[in-house]
């Protein structure tokens, strides 16, 4: 169907109105001058992986329930839910009254025994030995006499000078006094050597009884003591000052936060990626203005049969306030991103760099060899734009994979105030400072 006049006159004018626009537009960006802008030169990186973001928990590397070794009544809580605690802090106390008396009463046996093994090493007092050997010359001055009586009364009874009877009475007397003498010898030689060997090894065996059984006691007082053995915050509380605790039965439970371990749970179609000692990012949704960094520091080789995904455990260190409070916290919502393919060389820019909302992104490239520097230290060049795609990010940077080099300029800052350039026309101006 022919066009109408009419129809034909409207559409030229709309036509016409757009030329101008166009003309009016790049007449206004041409009167405004180069766009200020700020520029970085593009990043290289040799091995870049590719990474997903896997969310996560963070834990304590330790966690003890620490119990009663005794019954008794807890006298003393040291501590409360929430403190921080360090190694062999004392965490709460169990009365003591009657162990202590056992304990002085196994002291006092002790030393008793101690006394009597002194006593059989030292040996016999001089005294005694000076009197072991008077009364052994004694009975040696009298056995002399009686043999010597013995003697006389015999040569007698050969005379028929003496009865049979005295004769005999002098024999037994001899014979008596040698024997009081041997008596008197083995007193003496007793008193000289002392005690017995085997004696003394009796009184020490008494004494290592008793100290055992001392050592014995005091470890039972020291276990109405219950410790913390690492350092770590105090998380529940089971009992309280006058209650009664059996043995085995709970006080407090301790975690340890001076490191954490941040766990994820990694699909099996990844877990062959996932290498222990790898460095992962780390973002935790409570602390949105802190990176971390960790270590991967184990897989789990068990995986959840109903998602199919292994437990990774990535080890961190805490931040630690003077007042004693732990930046990371177990619990905490975490955002871990897992190396997840091979590494490759890439390019990075920031985020910023790139302008949204067309067909693709695209990032404004200085054109290195129309750069310019003008009388007031700035430089002035033309700005290209370059269609890229995005891949892998780096925190704030990005992967752009387009008509980009190494040692490219591009531009991070100011971008929205470039203007677009027209078909046929030439690109549009961007200026910097020189030391940018």
């Amino acid at each position: 169907m022919p066009c109408k006049p009419e129809q034909i006159r409207i559409a030229l004018v709309v036509t016409a109105f757009a030329c101008v626009s166009i003309l009016s537009t790049s007449s206004v960006w041409a009167q405004r001058g180069p766009a200020v802008v700020e520029v970085k030169p593009i990043i290289k990186r040799e091995n870049l992986a590719p990474v997903q973001t896997i969310v996560g928990t963070v834990e304590a590397t330790r966690k003890a329930v620490v119990g009663s070794a005794v019954d008794g009544r807890i006298i003393e809580m040291l501590v409360r839910e929430g403190d921080r605690v360090e190694q062999d802090q004392p965490l709460a106390r169990l009365l003591t009254e009657t162990i202590q008396r056992e304990i002085e009463a196994a002291a006092a046996e002790l030393e008793l025994k101690n006394q009597v093994l002194a006593e059989l090493k030292n040996g016999s007092r001089p005294e005694e030995i000076a009197q072991a050997k008077a009364r052994l010359n004694a009975s040696r001055v009298v056995a002399d006499y009686r043999n010597r009586d013995r003697e006389r009364l015999t040569a007698l009874r050969s005379r028929s000078a003496t009865s049979q009877s005295d004769l005999e009475d002098a024999v037994s007397l001899a014979l008596e006094s040698q024997q009081l003498y041997a008596e008197a010898q083995a007193a003496h030689d007793l008193a000289v050597a002392g005690a017995r060997v085997e004696r003394i090894a009796q009184a020490q065996a008494e004494v290592a009884i008793r100290q055992a059984n001392l050592l014995r006691l005091q470890e039972q007082r020291q276990k109405h003591t219950m410790y913390s053995r690492f350092a770590g915050y105090v998380t529940v509380e089971h009992t309280e000052v006058g209650q009664w605790v059996a043995r085995g039965e709970p006080v407090a439970e301790i975690i340890a936060l001076d490191e954490v371990f941040v766990v994820v749970k990694v699909p099996e179609t990844q877990i062959p990626l996932v290498n222990v000692g790898n460095e992962v990012q780390i973002e935790v949704s409570a602390l949105p203005n802190n990176v971390f960094t960790g270590k991967i520091a184990a897989v789990i080789p068990q995986a959840d049969v109903r998602s199919r995904t292994f437990p990774v455990k990535i080890r961190l260190k805490n931040s630690i306030s003077s007042a004693g409070e732990p930046l990371l916290k177990a619990g905490m919502l975490a955002r871990v991103k897992l190396p997840v393919g091979e590494s490759k060389p890439a390019l990075l820019v920031g985020k910023d760099a790139l302008v949204l909302g067309g067909a693709s992104p695209i990032v404004w490239s200085i054109d290195l060899q129309s750069i310019e520097t003008s009388a007031n230290g700035m430089h002035i060049a033309d700005a290209i734009a370059i269609p890229v795609t995005t891949g892998n990010s780096e925190g704030a940077l990005i992967e752009v994979m387009g008509r980009l080099e190494d040692g490219a300029l591009i531009v991070v800052r100011g971008n929205e105030r470039i203007p677009p350039s027209p078909p046929g026309q030439p690109p549009p101006k961007v200026t910097w400072q020189a030391s940018d």
